[in-house]
């Protein structure tokens, strides 16, 4: 759990950056996760070395042995000058980095030239996606005193405050959490315990592929794994860890700042070769189809694209050029049979009245099995944005399977519903979790509940509408009132005593 004090410790760091003259969140996040990442590869180095000094056998190793290879090490350069520090990352660290493949650094001749990874020809071997994005990454650290003070306060929370794998994610978080404000197209982060409560939903396990085709920062990905490692660590084989750090995970973006991110952010969650792909989702450009047996995603709720590049699959389901709408045709179609997808979408996808609105909707009810609307507080994306949204929980048939639709009015979700969103006792996640696990129980429960089910023939007749307004019956409670000469009554009895009362403190005055 990130404590007040290493909030501060990394609110320190972020000030150093910002005096330094990077004020843009994204980059200072940027910088940071590059110089999290070199330490990280001189940390699984130590480990591999551990290991091979252990049991005899011989490891693959990160760094060149050469002298230059081995000063480039975290541990080798941490405690030396600043300048030299400054030049060593600047001319070696973050150069090699960039041009890391296959899990090694790449060495440096005598003139100081960058001798390269050769390519490898055995089927499958490829570069991680970090790789991929690091050919436009550029270290704008301002000066050695500045790159001093970020190892310094790094050095420090990793030694005395981060303990695990999990401390680190959630440090990670922390930093993410200042990205306070939505992308051009609507895109923001959704915060952890949403994801989390929907990987709950959804419960992956390690024979599903999971994508998510609006990642952003990876968020759902890593949510995913961590449920994975959690439930099923100490019983996957060697081809199912194999897969989780390569083929299980899969995320799409039209930003290369954030695919950086992303694919730093599933490395140093241990993923370390995902799919990470620059991709247009709902355009021609994709045509992924039938992959995935998981899709969680929080889709950008405003942006609108040109219509010429829609996929033409795509408007067959919804003729639209409204993304939250093309982007739920989307994961339907990135879906196998039988898949699972949890999605945010905004309260206007549930009730609006168009033509696009309502044939999506009624694809999901009459053509695959929608399970579960669960409608959440408008305050849940603040201070981002105080939008109304609600999760979907659908699966993919193909021949319908919609009998009944569960609906779920989460009132609060563990944090207050202002800008400040600081930590309250009231949370509807864990009975939402633990009812939707348990639909059976759901059947008796009345209108006037907080959870229900409304059969399809209803949301037919009501065009296909999925607000929960619409279904929701409000018990009014009569309220009985005294006569009203009992309540004049007592009016006079209350005038008389303020009467004396005042009388009381005119003669104290007047004495």
């Amino acid at each position: 759990m990130i404590t007040g004090v290493i909030k501060n410790k990394i609110d320190k760091i972020w000030t150093d950056i910002w005096a330094g003259g990077i004020t843009n969140p994204l980059t200072v996040i940027e910088q940071l996760t590059y110089l999290m990442f070199i330490r990280s590869l001189d940390e699984k180095e130590l480990e591999t070395e551990e290991f091979a000094n252990l049991t005899g056998e011989t490891a693959d190793l990160i760094f060149p042995q050469s002298e230059t290879g081995q000063s480039m090490r975290w541990s080798k350069f941490k405690n030396r000058d600043s300048r030299e520090i400054f030049d060593l990352i600047s001319q070696r660290v973050f150069p090699a980095v960039k041009k890391m493949k296959y899990g090694k650094l790449p060495d440096f001749n005598d003139n100081g030239e960058l001798i390269e990874v050769p390519d490898r020809e055995e089927v499958g071997q490829m570069q991680t996606a970090f790789t991929r994005y690091m050919d436009s990454a550029v270290f704008v650290i301002p000066s050695p005193q500045v790159l001093q003070k970020i190892i310094t306060g790094l050095e420090d929370l990793y030694e005395h405050d981060i303990a695990d794998l999990d401390m680190q994610g959630d440090l990670y978080e922390y930093m993410l959490d200042k990205l306070a404000t939505s992308g051009k197209n609507g895109q923001f982060r959704t915060p952890k315990h949403i994801r989390e409560m929907m990987v709950e939903l959804i419960q992956p396990t390690p024979e599903d592929l999971v994508c998510d085709p609006a990642c952003g920062t990876a968020g759902f990905l890593i949510s995913a794994a961590e449920y994975i490692r959690k439930h099923y660590e100490g019983t996957m084989s060697e081809e199912q860890w194999t897969a989780f750090e390569t083929k299980s995970f899969s995320g799409y973006d039209t930003d290369q700042t954030m695919l950086r991110i992303s694919a730093m952010n599933l490395m140093l969650h241990s993923i370390t070769n995902p799919d990470i792909a620059y991709k247009d989702s709902v355009s021609k450009q994709n045509d992924i189809s039938g992959k995935f047996t998981v899709v969680l995603a929080n889709p950008p709720f405003k942006g609108s694209v040109d219509a010429e590049s829609i996929n033409d699959n795509l408007k067959a389901v919804t003729n639209t050029k409204k993304t939250e709408l093309l982007f739920l045709a989307l994961f339907l179609r990135l879906l196998q049979k039988g898949g699972r997808c949890a999605c945010i979408v905004p309260d206007g996808v549930l009730f609006g009245s168009s033509k696009a609105h309502k044939s999506i909707r009624k694809e999901l009810i009459e053509n695959h099995q929608l399970k579960a609307v669960i409608s959440m507080p408008s305050g849940v994306f603040k201070p981002y944005a105080g939008v109304s949204t609600a999760v979907l929980v659908f699966v993919k048939t193909g021949a319908g399977g919609t009998d009944n639709v569960w609906f779920y009015d989460m009132k609060a979700d563990g944090f207050s519903l202002d800008d400040k969103r600081t930590e309250i006792t009231e949370n509807d996640i864990p009975d939402i979790i633990s009812r939707f696990h348990n639909l059976d129980g759901e059947k008796d429960r009345e209108r006037t509940e907080q959870s229900f089910f409304v059969p399809k023939q209803e949301l037919i007749e009501n065009d296909y509408d999925l607000s929960i307004n619409k279904y929701k019956k409000t018990e009014y409670v009569a309220v009985e009132y005294p006569p009203t000469s009992e309540i004049m009554t007592e009016l006079n009895d209350l005038y008389k005593n303020l009467g004396g009362m005042l009388s009381e403190l005119e003669g104290l005055l007047n004495e």
